[in-house]
């Protein structure tokens, strides 16, 4: 059983970890893998519209940011970052926060939400996007220098709310 919540100032000091880990794994994620505490504070939380945290019984097991894809003509279409700690993987988590930050992007008044940047090695993610019902609308070939698998593509997905 979890709980998704907005998340405050406050909690950012148990979701660095997570964000520190995936970054420093530099596996799915195109930020600088030695991105600073407060660096990360920007990315994760101050650059987006809202972050919102899953917690279990036993804390912070996950959370995601939503903010605007594009300004002025593309603002009504929104982007989201998705990240669940290592121990609750394969709970349906990630699934959990994405079908929350799709009613949640509904009511901010988003029409749709794009992933500019799925790796196509993270076939984890991509096979839970498709799943509920995102579409692959852009494949940009070696778009990312995997550290283990070399050069990967990336897709762009997007699924009209």
């Amino acid at each position: 059983m979890i709980t998704i919540r907005a998340a405050t100032p406050d909690d950012f000091d148990l979701i660095w970890p997570m964000l520190r880990d995936v970054f420093a794994g530099a596996d799915t994620y195109a930020v600088d893998p030695a991105i600073t505490k407060a660096g990360a504070r920007t990315y994760w939380m101050t650059q987006a519209d809202a972050t919102y945290v899953a917690e279990a019984p036993n804390g912070i097991i996950g959370t995601y940011y939503i903010k605007t894809n594009q300004p002025g003509g593309g603002a009504h279409i929104c982007n989201c970052g998705y990240i669940v700690v290592p121990a609750a993987r394969g709970q349906g988590v990630a699934e959990q926060l994405c079908a929350h930050s799709q009613q949640e992007a509904r009511a901010l008044g988003y029409r749709a939400m794009q992933f500019n940047f799925v790796l196509a090695s993270n076939t984890g993610a991509v096979r839970l996007w498709h799943r509920l019902g995102f579409d692959t609308v852009g494949t940009i070939p070696e778009a990312f220098d995997h550290p283990r698998l070399g050069m990967v593509e990336a897709y762009m997905m997007y699924k009209r709310l």
